[in-house]
């Protein structure tokens, strides 16, 4: 999987492709017309929330307009294809998310490669995990909830929000590493999934603390872990499960990126500008709102993040042997 880290060095160097005067001069008068921002999800989900927050942000600094245009489908893959394939010059911009990381390795036949065909700018939100089971089950710590799925193989149903969303890797890379075995029960979305754990049709679920928080904190579900190394402060005596599992990590996540080849000085303005609105104290706190973290760091930092979720999940996806055609 060292391709993936190669891949880095190939995003920076494709935006040397165009003469520096060229580039130079373009720069200093972008933007100098409207600019969309691709999101391959719905209106109303958090990578759209924080797309158009930012957007709103670099028309302010910036003087033209940044609009989102949603088009989902294809589980991402139409909005990305579209993104990917789009002109160079910095006018068309793209909310990445974790699906993309995902399916990088779950889709066999895509008409763009994920790492190769985008440049970073900037990590706008990572949003750790919930493991939680219905109050029915006998287990109020991930390490009870792993002896019981030991001594229960196959019996324990664990829900999620389809084939191939974090969640459902999450439970899959929590079978690996714990030695267990679960019956996956995929639905379209974690509110469905999360409405049948709180029934009491599924025994278990990994979501978004955006989806779970609310449910956790009413007492309808129980949380036994967070899938991220650090604790809540909504749910402080919640564990990591890297503190039972060390190296377990499942998140979801957003961030801002472009097309490659997009000249060098147009990610550094944009990463200016884009780093500029998330220090802002109404919009971290909004995304604590929504159950997640504002992560800092450079563009290259953020580079490095997508690489390494991308092989960490190519890897899960491998072992599992999932696949969607």
């Amino acid at each position: 999987m060292r391709i993936l880290r190669r891949d880095i060095l190939r995003l920076s160097a494709g935006l040397a492709a165009l003469p520096v005067a060229s580039r130079l001069a373009f720069a200093d008068t972008y933007p100098s017309r409207p600019v969309r921002v691709l999101v391959a999800t719905s209106a109303g989900g958090s990578t759209d929330i924080i797309g158009r927050l930012v957007a709103q942000y670099l028309s302010d600094k910036l003087g033209q307009p940044f609009f989102v245009e949603n088009r989902p489908g294809g589980g991402n893959n139409i909005g990305t294809e579209m993104a990917a394939h789009a002109p160079p010059d910095g006018y068309t911009l793209f909310m990445a998310n974790s699906v993309n990381a995902i399916n990088n390795s779950l889709y066999e036949n895509l008409n763009y490669v994920f790492m190769n065909d985008f440049v970073p700018i900037v990590n706008t939100m990572t949003s750790p995990c919930l493991m939680m089971v219905h109050p029915s089950v006998p287990a109020k710590t991930a390490a009870e909830f792993i002896a019981l799925a030991k001594a229960n193989p196959g019996k324990i149903n664990m829900g999620s929000g389809g084939v191939g969303s974090t969640g459902h890797l999450g439970g899959e890379l929590l079978q690996m590493m714990a030695g267990i075995k679960l019956t996956h029960v995929p639905y379209r979305g974690e509110a469905p999934a999360m409405s049948d754990l709180i029934a009491g049709h599924c025994q278990m679920v990994i979501a978004t603390t955006g989806s779970a928080m609310e449910y956790c904190k009413a007492g309808s579900v129980r949380a036994v872990a967070v899938t991220l190394d650090m604790k809540l402060d909504a749910l402080p005596d919640v564990k990591p499960l890297s503190v039972l599992l060390p190296g377990y990590m499942a998140i979801g996540w957003s961030g801002l990126v472009a097309p490659k080849n997009v000249p060098a000085e147009i990610i550094t303005l944009l990463y200016k500008h884009a780093s500029d609105t998330l220090a802002q104290p109404n919009i971290r706190q909004r995304v604590i709102d929504m159950g997640g973290v504002v992560p800092g760091g450079t563009a290259a930092d953020f580079g490095r993040f997508m690489a390494e979720d991308t092989e960490r999940w190519a890897k899960v996806i491998k072992v599992a042997g999932i696949k969607v055609n």
